[in-house]
């Protein structure tokens, strides 16, 4: 990574993502969570402080060594065992059937191959598991969606290859999970194209 990536990026995802009113869209995102989880694109550690008290432990999906530094006093407060065990969610480093769930919150817009690593998190959940997920990502109103193919290709130059437009839940469908709840909504207070989110939980088959 380059000291952009490396040094810049980080805090600024930190800030943006990090804003007060995200955290109650954070907790809905993790109800529901038990046992053994992996979290792809754990970032700074921002659901730290939302994780259910059944949440055994966290496996740390990371690539960002600047993400990880700045997540180091969240992690140590926690009361939740979280280990970084990974660094591309494309590639789990783990066993099949390995996590009770897995979570993602503002990262399926950026892993280049999502169906790899949507293939990869159907692959290390248990059949039955669930996958959490708090997403921005393709408007369902077509004025907000012609802003958002306008805006992508400088959003991805600034933003570590972050799309608008990726269509959530058709990428989880097309992956064979099953969604299992789904709220699709506009961020209040923010700019449309930025806050189309998609808030709900997916089932492995």
């Amino acid at each position: 990574m380059g000291f952009y990536d490396d040094r810049v990026l980080p805090h600024l995802i930190n800030l943006t993502c990090g804003m007060s009113a995200l955290t109650p869209l954070r907790r809905r995102a993790c109800e529901g969570l038990s046992g053994s989880v992996v979290e792809l694109g754990f970032g700074s550690g921002l659901n730290v402080e939302v994780y259910p008290e059944a949440v055994e432990r966290i496996a740390a999906i990371e690539p960002s060594d600047g993400g990880w530094r700045l997540a180091g006093k969240r992690v140590a407060a926690s009361s939740v065992p979280i280990d970084r065990a990974g660094l591309d969610g494309q590639r789990l480093p783990f066993d099949d059937n390995s996590f009770d769930a897995a979570l993602t919150t503002f990262t399926m817009c950026t892993i280049p191959d999502l169906p790899a690593a949507l293939a990869e998190v159907a692959r290390v959940v248990k059949p039955g598991g669930t996958v959490h997920f708090l997403e921005h990502g393709r408007a369902p109103d077509e004025p907000v969606r012609r802003w958002q193919r306008r805006l992508e290709p400088l959003q991805k130059k600034i933003a570590g290859g972050c799309h608008l437009t990726r269509d959530i839940p058709a990428s989880l469908t097309d992956a064979g999970l099953r969604v299992t709840s789904l709220d699709q909504f506009y961020e209040p207070g923010t700019p449309r194209a930025y806050s189309a989110m998609n808030l709900g939980v997916a089932q492995i088959p």
